[in-house]
């Protein structure tokens, strides 16, 4: 080398290192960097899900970007849809005009997942939800871009409701929120009732920002049911069940998957929390294989919010959305197809397996009950070995 190209050489390595960059051996050549969005409630009532949510999908992210094999550098775009369905379409919407973002890990709100189902196709962009849990998310319509790797309301209710009724329940009391979550729990709910032989005393519908129940705690307590159903998220249940204990209604509570949160413990305290009842689709991650890997790897990381109910299911999503990626290159219709494909995938979560709807076949169930402060499976607490007993049996 003459000393005109040492000179050029020795510029060139100065400026690389004055932008932090490392000089790479001749003849290699860098990643590609392929973005994918994440998106959910980061901010209000259900940040504690959405940001158990986020840090999930970027320590999937992070996983695979480590590995020498990875075809592609993966980077997350993550925004925040609040859970408010205007919102949700508006980032919904960002995203999918960008199109150097290949696809989405989106939505746990009902009613956000459910208004956005049309941008996603509108804009050809596959997009798997992890955490709405109403039907019409998936079977809504006939949008090939839209998946889901957790199960329904359906799956929630019918579980929910034998097993009350085989612990000898037979009365109700049911307050659900407005929203389609809501409302389609309550929908559900009532349908498997009737087939248990249940019957709900009062019914009430109540806004999200509702903040007194007096009136419609009354009547329920007036009533004399043996449980108390609620439809809705952690926010609205902490109001309810602790304006519950102050009225002194003596209703069993029970909730559905929208209260499986530390936060919803927090908020009511644990005393209050106790006996509490939720149900949540496939099993305890601690009872699955690779879960206690999850749970030391996303330790490792530091962040400062737990994973919550949700965040394994958006750790699949990510990795099921990267691995089509892979598999196919970054290309929207083509990733859409490659996950269509998607059949037994071992995951965290058990196996994955998309009908035609793109929705995952979950088989399981798990029901859950606050038991001294913390949320334990039915058939491990004190309640399901019988040494503690619910009110009302």
């Amino acid at each position: 080398m003459d000393k005109v190209g040492a000179k050029t050489l020795l510029k060139a390595s100065a400026l690389c290192l004055s932008l932090g960059m490392a000089l790479m051996p001749l003849g290699s050549q860098a990643k590609e960097v392929v973005k994918i969005a994440f998106i959910g409630p980061l901010t209000g009532g259900s940040a504690a899900i959405g940001l158990g949510g986020r840090n999930s999908a970027d320590l999937a992210v992070r996983q695979h970007n480590a590995d020498p094999k990875a075809k592609y550098t993966y980077q997350l775009v993550v925004q925040d849809d609040e859970c408010r369905p205007n919102i949700g379409v508006q980032v919904a919407t960002k995203m999918g005009a960008d199109r150097s973002i290949i696809g989405g890990i989106t939505h746990y709100c009902s009613a956000v997942a459910s208004a956005t189902v049309g941008v996603y196709h509108r804009f050809h962009m596959p997009a798997i939800v992890w955490g709405a849990v109403l039907p019409e998310v998936t079977y809504g319509h006939d949008y090939q871009e839209v998946f889901r790797v957790n199960g329904t309301m359906i799956n929630q209710n019918e579980v929910a409701v034998k097993f009350m009724h085989d612990l000898g329940y037979r009365t109700w009391g049911v307050i659900h929120d407005t929203t389609d979550y809501g409302k389609g729990h309550n929908e559900y709910f009532n349908r498997y009732l009737k087939q248990f032989g249940g019957k709900v005393l009062a019914n009430f519908g109540v806004t999200v920002d509702q903040q007194d129940f007096t009136t419609e705690l009354t009547k329920i307590k007036e009533a004399h049911p043996q449980v108390l159903f609620f439809g809705g998220l952690t926010p609205l249940g902490v109001r309810i069940r602790t304006q519950m204990e102050k009225l002194g209604v003596p209703a069993v509570f029970q909730g559905t998957s929208g209260i499986k949160s530390d936060a919803y413990i927090e908020g009511v305290g644990p005393k209050v929390a106790e006996g509490s009842l939720a149900f949540l689709e496939g099993a305890p991650l601690e009872k699955l294989p690779g879960g206690a890997q999850f749970v030391q790897a996303y330790d490792k990381q530091g962040y400062g919010e737990r994973p919550e109910a949700y965040g394994p299911f958006a750790f699949v999503a990510a990795n099921l959305l990267m691995d089509a990626i892979d598999k196919v290159g970054p290309d929207r219709k083509k990733v859409t197809q490659e996950l269509h494909k998607t059949k037994d995938a071992d995951t965290i979560i058990g196996k994955v397996t998309f009908d035609d709807h793109g929705q995952n076949v979950v088989p399981l169930i798990t029901k859950y009950v606050v038991d001294n402060g913390k949320w334990a499976v039915w058939e491990d607490s004190a309640y399901g070995k019988g040494t503690k007993k619910l009110p009302g049996l």
